[in-house]
C-alpha cells in the first residue's frame, strides 16, 4: 500500500517512530509463515485466500485514493503484469510448502537467500560483474545454508523444506529483478492490485479442486485475512511509512530481519527451537541479506512492489 505524504524526517521522534514502523513491518512479513503454519490448509488455498484478501484490501485503497486501478491494464503493461503475477504466486506456493514441510524457521532461512540468487541472476542475464561484496555476499549465504540443513537426505523433511525455501527465493529474486524493470507508467500500488489478481486468477483451479477436501473453520479464515490484509497489505503500507523518516538502507537492513522475528516466533508458538548449528547459519544468512539491503541503492529501496513476501 502507499503512504500518506507525512515528512517525518528531522525529527527526533519522527525518527523514533521510522524505526518503530520499520521493526513493527519486519515482525509482520515474519508472521507469514506462522499464519501459513496454523492454517489448516495446503499451499494453493492459502495462496489463493491470501491474494484474494490482499487485492481487495487494496482495492479498497485505490478507491480512497483516487487511484485508477483500470489505467495500468494497456498491451505494454500486461505482459509484465502477468509475468510477475506468475513469479509471485510461484514464490508463494513454494513458500507454503516449505513451511508445511519443513517448518516455520528453515522456509524463512531459505528464502531469505534471495540476495544471492539476484546476484547470480544479475550476472547470468544482464552480464553485470560479481563484486568482491557480492561474491562475499554469496559465499556467507553458501556457507549458511549447508549449517542450516538438517542432512543430505533428501527424505529428510528438514532438508526438503529448506529446498522448497530455495525455490521460494529464486522465485523472489526473478520476481524482483522483473519488478525493477517494470513500466513507470504503474505506480506501485496499480501492480501491487494487479499482481494479487493475477495470483488468484492463476492458483484457483487448484484451490477448488483441493476445497471439497478440505474443512476451513472460523480461525482458519480469520488467519487468511490477517496474512492478506496485515502481513501483505499493511506491512507494504508500514514499510513505506518508514521511508518517510529513515533512509532507505536503513529501512532495508531492518526489513531484513525479518527471519530472525519469524524464528523467535516459530520457538515461541511451535517450540520449534533451532539447533546451535541452524542458529550460526541463520547469523550467516541474515547477516548477509542485511549487507546486501546495507548496498543497496535508495531508488531500489523504495519501491514497495517487491516487498511482497
Amino acid at each position: 500500500m502507499i503512504a500518506p505524504s507525512v515528512t517525518l524526517a528531522g525529527a527526533p521522534s519522527g525518527h523514533r517512530n521510522a524505526l518503530f514502523v520499520a521493526h513493527v513491518a519486519a515482525l509482520l512479513f515474519g508472521l507469514t509463515g506462522i499464519l501459513g503454519a496454523l492454517i489448516a490448509a495446503d499451499a494453493s488455498i492459502i495462496t489463493f485466500g491470501r491474494a484474494t484478501f490482499a487485492f481487495i484490501a487494496l482495492g479498497f485503497v485505490a478507491g480512497l485514493k483516487g487511484t485508477r486501478l483500470l489505467d495500468a491494464l494497456t498491451l505494454r503493461n500486461l505482459p509484465i503484469l502477468g509475468l510477475t503475477g506468475a513469479l509471485l504466486a510461484t514464490h508463494w506456493v513454494t513458500f507454503f510448502i516449505a513451511v508445511k514441510i519443513g517448518g516455520v524457521a528453515v522456509a524463512t532461512l531459505g528464502f531469505a537467500s534471495f540476495p544471492a540468487f539476484i546476484a547470480l541472476i544479475e550476472r547470468g542475464v544482464f552480464g553485470q560483474r560479481v563484486g568482491a561484496t557480492q561474491t562475499l555476499l554469496l559465499l556467507m549465504v553458501t556457507a549458511g545454508l549447508i549449517l542450516v540443513v538438517p542432512s543430505l537426505d533428501l527424505l529428510d523433511k528438514g532438508t526438503l523444506g529448506l529446498l522448497w525455501g530455495l525455490g521460494s527465493g529464486q522465485a523472489f529474486a526473478l520476481l524482483t529483478v522483473a519488478n525493477r524493470r517494470r513500466a513507470s507508467s504503474m505506480n506501485a500500488l496499480q501492480v501491487a492490485f494487479w499482481q494479487n489478481v493475477v495470483v488468484a486468477a492463476l492458483v484457483a483451479p487448484f484451490t477448488f479442486t483441493q476445497l471439497p477436501g478440505t474443512s476451513l473453520g472460523g480461525g482458519d479464515w480469520a488467519n487468511l485475512a490477517l496474512l492478506g490484509v496485515f502481513c501483505t497489505g499493511l506491512s507494504q503500507f508500514l514499510f513505506v511509512k518508514s521511508l518517510e523518516g529513515l533512509q532507505a538502507r536503513t529501512a532495508g537492513m531492518i526489513i531484513a530481519l525479518e527471519p530472525v522475528y519469524a524464528i523467535a516466533c516459530a520457538w515461541w508458538l511451535f517450540g520449534e527451537q533451532p539447533t546451535l548449528r541452524m542458529g550460526a547459519g541463520a547469523a550467516l544468512i541474515v547477516l548477509a541479506t542485511i549487507l546486501a539491503a546495507w548496498r543497496k541503492a535508495p531508488a531500489e529501496q523504495g519501491d514497495t512492489s517487491r516487498c511482497a513476501h
